[in-house]
């Protein structure tokens, strides 16, 4: 779709995939400082249900670190949060989720975030790019 076609719909504040972030305030990057994102290799922990397991949870992250600084110490400390992320995940799976409904990611990635905040208190979000349960 051409962008004055969006504008025309009353779309062209909305962020599109591929086209870069604009951020109307709130989104913790500074004007022009652009974002600093750090991947996470794919997670996966298992739905325990009544002492067996049940199946699986899997999901991608995408750590919104705000700031260049706070991106380079995540890079190094990757190991670190990755073992936070798993527990994060463990507890998530066996508290909420099944391989029988859909995931609930608004709250997983509220639970991921506040762990991660722990382990470095510099970073923005957590960002869930892609997340499901299986039945094992």
């Amino acid at each position: 779709m051409r962008r004055e076609t969006l504008v025309a719909l009353g779309l062209a504040a909305l962020p599109l995939p591929g086209g870069g972030a604009q951020a109307s305030g709130g989104g913790g990057a500074a004007a022009g400082e652009g974002l600093h994102l750090v991947t996470m290799e794919e997670i996966t922990v298992p739905i325990v249900d009544a002492d067996r397991v049940n199946g699986a949870l899997r999901f991608k992250l995408v750590i919104d670190a705000g700031s260049g600084e706070v991106a380079s110490r995540l890079n190094g400390e990757m190991p670190v949060l990755r073992a936070v992320t798993l527990a994060a995940g463990l507890e998530f799976a066996r508290l909420n989720a099944s391989a029988l409904r859909a995931v609930d990611a608004q709250r997983l990635d509220h639970d991921l975030t506040a762990a991660l905040k722990v382990a470095e208190p510099g970073l923005v979000r957590v960002l869930i790019v892609e997340v499901d349960a299986r039945t094992g």
